[in-house]
Protein backbone atom coordinates (compact mmCIF):
# COMPACT_ATOMS: atom_id res chain seq x y z
CA UNK A 1 0.00 0.00 0.00
CA UNK A 2 1.21 3.45 -1.32
CA UNK A 3 0.79 6.11 1.77
CA UNK A 4 0.21 8.59 -0.44
CA UNK A 5 -2.53 6.74 -2.25
CA UNK A 6 -4.47 6.27 0.91
CA UNK A 7 -5.88 8.76 3.74
CA UNK A 8 -5.44 5.73 6.08
CA UNK A 9 -1.57 5.12 4.52
CA UNK A 10 -0.62 8.73 4.62
CA UNK A 11 -2.35 8.96 8.95
CA UNK A 12 -0.28 5.89 9.38
CA UNK A 13 2.94 7.17 7.78
CA UNK A 14 2.83 10.50 9.58
CA UNK A 15 2.58 8.76 13.06
CA UNK A 16 5.10 6.10 12.30
CA UNK A 17 7.52 9.16 11.18
CA UNK A 18 6.47 11.11 13.85
CA UNK A 19 7.71 8.55 16.08
CA UNK A 20 10.47 8.24 14.15
CA UNK A 21 11.78 11.91 14.81
CA UNK A 22 10.78 11.93 18.62
CA UNK A 23 12.79 9.00 19.60
CA UNK A 24 15.92 10.19 17.46
CA UNK A 25 15.23 13.81 19.12
CA UNK A 26 15.58 12.32 22.65
CA UNK A 27 18.21 10.11 21.81
CA UNK A 28 20.09 12.52 20.42
CA UNK A 29 19.50 15.37 23.23
CA UNK A 30 20.56 12.40 25.70
CA UNK A 31 17.15 11.69 27.57
CA UNK A 32 15.54 7.95 27.97
CA UNK A 33 13.53 6.94 25.54
CA UNK A 34 9.83 5.47 26.85
CA UNK A 35 6.15 5.53 26.07
CA UNK A 36 5.14 9.09 27.78
CA UNK A 37 0.89 8.67 27.95
CA UNK A 38 0.45 11.81 29.08
CA UNK A 39 2.83 13.29 26.45
CA UNK A 40 0.87 11.56 23.84
CA UNK A 41 -2.30 12.15 25.42
CA UNK A 42 -1.03 16.24 24.71
CA UNK A 43 0.30 15.32 20.79
CA UNK A 44 -3.46 13.60 20.22
CA UNK A 45 -5.24 16.54 21.80
CA UNK A 46 -3.44 18.82 19.17
CA UNK A 47 -3.81 16.58 16.31
CA UNK A 48 -7.40 16.18 16.66
CA UNK A 49 -7.96 19.50 17.91
CA UNK A 50 -6.28 20.52 14.55
CA UNK A 51 -8.63 18.35 12.12
CA UNK A 52 -11.43 19.53 14.67
CA UNK A 53 -10.76 23.51 13.83
CA UNK A 54 -9.06 23.35 10.34
CA UNK A 55 -12.84 21.81 9.47
CA UNK A 56 -14.84 24.18 11.33
CA UNK A 57 -12.86 27.01 9.03
CA UNK A 58 -13.07 25.22 6.07
CA UNK A 59 -17.09 25.16 6.85
CA UNK A 60 -17.36 28.84 7.20
CA UNK A 61 -14.69 29.93 5.03
CA UNK A 62 -15.02 27.97 2.50
CA UNK A 63 -17.57 25.32 2.03
CA UNK A 64 -21.27 27.63 3.36
CA UNK A 65 -20.04 30.71 0.92
CA UNK A 66 -19.06 28.31 -1.77
CA UNK A 67 -22.42 26.88 -1.35
CA UNK A 68 -24.29 29.68 -1.05
CA UNK A 69 -22.49 31.02 -4.26
CA UNK A 70 -23.99 27.80 -5.96
CA UNK A 71 -27.18 28.16 -4.92
CA UNK A 72 -27.18 31.70 -6.55
CA UNK A 73 -25.54 30.26 -9.71
CA UNK A 74 -28.87 29.30 -11.85
CA UNK A 75 -26.31 27.98 -14.82
CA UNK A 76 -24.03 26.49 -12.83
CA UNK A 77 -24.00 22.97 -11.58
CA UNK A 78 -25.26 23.47 -8.01
CA UNK A 79 -24.28 22.16 -4.88
CA UNK A 80 -24.94 18.45 -4.84
CA UNK A 81 -21.97 17.25 -5.31
CA UNK A 82 -20.91 18.71 -1.90
CA UNK A 83 -24.01 18.01 0.11
CA UNK A 84 -23.65 14.40 -1.58
CA UNK A 85 -20.17 13.59 -1.37
CA UNK A 86 -18.02 16.05 0.70
CA UNK A 87 -20.37 17.35 3.33
CA UNK A 88 -21.21 13.95 5.23
CA UNK A 89 -17.83 12.79 4.87
CA UNK A 90 -16.36 16.08 6.53
CA UNK A 91 -18.81 16.39 8.99
CA UNK A 92 -17.76 12.79 10.08
CA UNK A 93 -14.38 13.89 10.89
CA UNK A 94 -15.50 16.91 12.28
CA UNK A 95 -17.84 15.55 14.88
CA UNK A 96 -15.79 12.67 15.84
CA UNK A 97 -12.40 15.21 16.38
CA UNK A 98 -14.24 17.37 18.34
CA UNK A 99 -15.17 14.37 20.71
CA UNK A 100 -11.28 13.38 20.35
CA UNK A 101 -10.27 16.53 21.27
CA UNK A 102 -12.41 17.77 24.43
CA UNK A 103 -11.73 13.97 25.52
CA UNK A 104 -7.96 13.87 25.34
CA UNK A 105 -8.01 17.70 26.87
CA UNK A 106 -10.04 15.93 29.67
CA UNK A 107 -7.50 13.76 30.35
CA UNK A 108 -4.93 15.82 30.23
CA UNK A 109 -6.44 17.97 32.82
CA UNK A 110 -7.54 15.05 34.55
CA UNK A 111 -3.20 14.25 34.91
CA UNK A 112 -2.60 17.48 35.80
CA UNK A 113 -0.22 18.30 33.24
CA UNK A 114 1.75 15.25 33.68
CA UNK A 115 2.59 16.84 37.15
CA UNK A 116 0.76 14.95 39.48
CA UNK A 117 -1.72 17.56 39.62
CA UNK A 118 -5.19 15.62 40.04
CA UNK A 119 -7.22 18.08 40.41
CA UNK A 120 -5.93 20.32 37.79
CA UNK A 121 -9.34 19.84 35.90
CA UNK A 122 -11.38 21.22 38.93
CA UNK A 123 -9.02 23.95 39.38
CA UNK A 124 -9.11 24.92 35.22
CA UNK A 125 -13.18 24.76 35.23
CA UNK A 126 -13.74 26.22 38.65
CA UNK A 127 -11.11 29.34 36.98
CA UNK A 128 -8.67 29.43 40.00
CA UNK A 129 -6.06 31.43 39.95
CA UNK A 130 -3.13 29.78 37.82
CA UNK A 131 -5.63 28.13 35.38
CA UNK A 132 -8.01 30.82 34.21
CA UNK A 133 -5.96 30.82 31.19
CA UNK A 134 -6.87 27.12 30.36
CA UNK A 135 -10.11 27.27 32.54
CA UNK A 136 -11.89 29.82 29.72
CA UNK A 137 -10.58 27.57 27.01
CA UNK A 138 -11.86 24.93 28.19
CA UNK A 139 -14.91 26.19 28.77
CA UNK A 140 -15.53 27.58 25.38
CA UNK A 141 -13.92 24.23 23.51
CA UNK A 142 -17.05 22.14 25.95
CA UNK A 143 -19.67 24.84 24.85
CA UNK A 144 -18.41 24.33 21.02
CA UNK A 145 -18.32 20.90 21.80
CA UNK A 146 -22.40 20.79 22.68
CA UNK A 147 -23.00 23.00 19.93
CA UNK A 148 -21.70 20.18 17.44
CA UNK A 149 -23.52 17.80 19.07
CA UNK A 150 -26.66 19.41 20.37
CA UNK A 151 -27.22 21.90 17.34
CA UNK A 152 -24.90 21.25 14.12
CA UNK A 153 -24.82 17.71 13.43
CA UNK A 154 -28.77 16.61 14.18
CA UNK A 155 -29.82 19.56 11.98
CA UNK A 156 -27.47 18.59 9.48
CA UNK A 157 -28.83 15.38 9.26
CA UNK A 158 -32.10 16.72 8.48
CA UNK A 159 -30.16 19.07 5.77
CA UNK A 160 -28.00 15.90 4.48
CA UNK A 161 -31.43 14.00 4.05
CA UNK A 162 -29.86 11.45 6.52
CA UNK A 163 -32.86 12.19 8.11
CA UNK A 164 -36.31 12.50 7.38
CA UNK A 165 -37.65 16.44 7.31
CA UNK A 166 -40.03 18.80 4.73
CA UNK A 167 -39.26 21.63 3.16
CA UNK A 168 -39.72 24.13 6.34
CA UNK A 169 -37.86 21.90 8.65
CA UNK A 170 -34.98 21.62 6.24
CA UNK A 171 -35.02 25.79 6.58
CA UNK A 172 -35.09 25.81 9.94
CA UNK A 173 -32.22 23.13 10.07
CA UNK A 174 -29.86 25.44 7.91
CA UNK A 175 -30.86 28.14 10.25
CA UNK A 176 -30.10 26.63 13.33
CA UNK A 177 -26.75 24.51 12.29
CA UNK A 178 -25.42 27.78 10.57
CA UNK A 179 -25.80 30.03 13.91
CA UNK A 180 -24.39 27.41 15.57
CA UNK A 181 -21.44 26.79 12.93
CA UNK A 182 -20.83 30.91 13.12
CA UNK A 183 -21.03 30.92 16.68
CA UNK A 184 -18.26 27.88 16.88
CA UNK A 185 -15.88 29.70 14.59
CA UNK A 186 -16.03 32.95 16.37
CA UNK A 187 -15.65 31.04 19.96
CA UNK A 188 -12.55 29.66 18.24
CA UNK A 189 -10.40 31.81 17.93
CA UNK A 190 -10.38 33.08 21.76
CA UNK A 191 -10.67 29.20 22.74
CA UNK A 192 -7.08 29.04 20.78
CA UNK A 193 -6.08 32.10 22.19
CA UNK A 194 -6.55 30.73 26.25
CA UNK A 195 -4.75 27.31 24.77
CA UNK A 196 -1.85 28.43 23.96
CA UNK A 197 -1.80 30.90 26.47
CA UNK A 198 -1.54 28.89 29.43
CA UNK A 199 1.72 28.27 28.58
CA UNK A 200 3.16 30.71 26.46
CA UNK A 201 1.53 33.90 27.71
CA UNK A 202 -1.71 35.89 26.47
CA UNK A 203 -0.82 38.70 24.10
CA UNK A 204 -2.40 41.16 25.43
Amino acid sequence: MHPLNTVKGAITTGVVLSIVIGVGLASWAGNSVGFHVVLADRWLHILAGVMWIGLLYYFNVVQTPGLAAAAADKGGPGGAGITKYIAPRALLWFRWAAVVTWLTGAIYLLAGYGSGNYNAIVSAFALQPGFRSIGVGAWLGTIMLLNVWVFIWPNQKKILGIVPATDEEKAAARKTAGRASRINFILSVPMLMCMGGQAHGLPF
